[in-house]
């Protein structure tokens, strides 16, 4: 007897529908399953027949071939083990095969017949909504994350079994209905505050500056000095997600199986701090069968990137189409995929190997030479592409035991939001790009029309470029964070006192390579 199933695999970042076919038929007892499918799934006629077996159903003494269509794409994962088993107890008659039409099953099973969670679920959701059958079938740990999706019925269960019972009976269980902007109705509570970094005020400012106009930030000092509390506490001032964005980033976390919350959605901005032996895959993302790095999981977050000359060559040079583009593709034989990539770089290093350049009160052993190989690991190109280059120095004494209390993040973040209005505002008006609204996303064009300078001005981004040998696009950062700074004070246009702020966040063109 044959029966039909409905599952759905993930390429990419995208779901597509999976067709599972079974044919239960007289010959010698074996499963055959075809269909281009992966180690994983293979192994899961042995996970079928024990759930089946210990659910209190029977294992069919027969021939049984499992199609999983289209068969030319590669599958892979455990998400197919409940379509497969339903189906199985479909052909065999133990279930009726009526309602299998109209729902969808996502899960892996235990031997004793539970229900496992599974990766890009919402995804997967997203992708029913636009089908004529709504209905997901899933583990109850899922639930959530699917029910987020309002056009879609999403039933939870805990094993093989409840769902056999459901199908003879739909009308027993409703389905799980969420509401997406209540969870997005409070903020997220963070642990870490910029109230609680003594000193260090130029440093706090430029990342308010970072953060108001979307600009890559890296910040060289001694060790000890701060720079790692305060990439942390960036997405403290970070304004935050709207439902479209939050919904962007935990799809992105469901399928690279990141998700660990219980809510079925990501509402605080993320930051990833990979450590400096990270592979290039790793970090921007591939494989054989092509998953996000961690670029796309900070995606709309922060992408730290601690002690930024000990990573690889290669893999801090694979960030340059990222940073201009906010997106990584991924090219196979058969397929491009594209990762959204928009992150905000903080970067950190120390101004010399033993650190102690910037270090009033230690002796610094490394010769110039020595220096200038160190730094020189980081190519210019990739510093064309950071904004802002700031001097982090230590901590002095007074700063350290003084009792007052530093500025919050609370405060600092309505600044950001007040700037982020103003650009969205710009951007938007008379019908112009939604996919931009930050300074930092603007192209050459909206520079040549937004970042208009007076004479004063102009003359102080010319000497800066004559001094420093700045490129073209330096130039460019330069106009956009004056864009920025400009907007932090409300002023319409751009002040020779915006671009003199602007040209101080250089510090790399200025000292550090001469």
């Amino acid at each position: 007897m044959l029966s039909k199933t409905y599952s759905f695999g993930i390429l990419g970042l995208e779901a597509y529908p999976v067709e599972i076919e079974i044919d239960v038929a007289g010959g010698l007892p074996r499963v055959n399953l075809v269909g281009l499918a992966d180690a994983a799934i293979k192994e899961s006629k042995e996970r079928v027949r024990a759930a089946i077996k210990n659910s209190g159903f029977t294992w069919p003494a027969q021939r049984i071939t499992v199609n999983l269509a289209p068969s030319d794409i590669k599958k892979e994962g455990a998400c197919f083990d409940l379509a497969i088993a339903i189906g199985i107890l479909a052909a065999t008659g133990q279930i009726s095969n009526a309602p299998l039409n109209h729902y969808s099953f996502l899960g892996e099973l235990s031997l004793d017949g539970q229900l496992r969670p599974v990766h890009g679920v919402l995804t997967i959701s997203l992708t029913l909504a636009k089908l004529p059958e709504k209905n997901l079938i899933l583990p109850r740990e899922n639930a959530r994350e699917a029910a987020i999706v309002p056009e879609i019925s999403a039933w939870p269960f805990k094993s093989l079994k409840e769902v056999a019972q459901f199908l003879t009976d739909p009308d027993a269980h409703p389905p799980l209905k969420l509401d997406a902007n209540q969870a997005l109705g409070s903020s997220p509570n963070y642990a870490l505050d910029f109230s609680e970094i003594k000193g260090q005020y130029f440093a706090k400012r430029a990342l308010e500056v970072a953060v108001s106009g979307g600009h890559n930030i890296i910040l060289v000092g001694p060790p000890g000095s701060g720079k790692t509390m305060l990439a942390k506490r960036i997405p403290t001032i970070m304004p935050g997600l709207s439902l479209k964005e939050t919904l962007e980033i935990t799809k992105i976390h469901s399928v690279a199986g990141t998700l660990m919350n219980n809510d079925g959605l990501i509402t605080a901005r993320p930051f990833r701090s990979p450590h400096h032996s990270i592979s290039d895959i790793a970090l921007i993302g591939g494989g054989s069968t092509p998953k996000p790095g961690e670029i796309s999981l900070a995606h709309y977050g922060v992408l730290f990137l601690d002690e930024l000359p000990e990573f690889n060559r290669k893999a801090l040079e694979a960030l340059r189409q990222p940073l201009e583009d906010n997106l990584i593709c991924i090219s196979r034989v058969k397929k491009t995929l594209v990762f959204p990539a928009c992150f905000i770089l903080a970067a950190a290093l120390n101004p010399c190997p033993c650190g102690n350049y910037f270090n009033p009160r230690k002796i610094c052993r490394c010769n110039p030479a020595k220096i200038r190989n160190y730094l020189g690991r980081i190519s210019a190109p990739l510093l064309d592409r950071i904004d802002l280059h700031i001097e982090v120095p230590a901590v002095k004494y007074q700063e350290l035991t003084d009792t007052q209390d530093a500025e919050s993040s609370a405060a600092i973040r309505q600044r950001v939001e007040n700037a982020r209005a103003i650009q969205r505002d710009r951007f938007c008006a008379g019908g112009g790009n939604p996919k931009i609204f930050c300074n930092a996303q603007m192209p050459n064009k909206m520079v040549r029309e937004f970042c208009i300078l007076d004479k004063e001005a102009g003359e102080l981004v010319r000497l800066a470029i004559a001094e420093l040998a700045l490129s073209a696009r330096a130039y460019d950062k330069i106009l956009k964070v004056s864009r920025t700074i400009s907007d932090l004070a409300q002023s319409p246009i751009i002040r020779s006192e915006h671009v003199a702020e602007a040209i101080q966040y250089r510090s790399l063109d200025r000292s550090l390579l001469d």
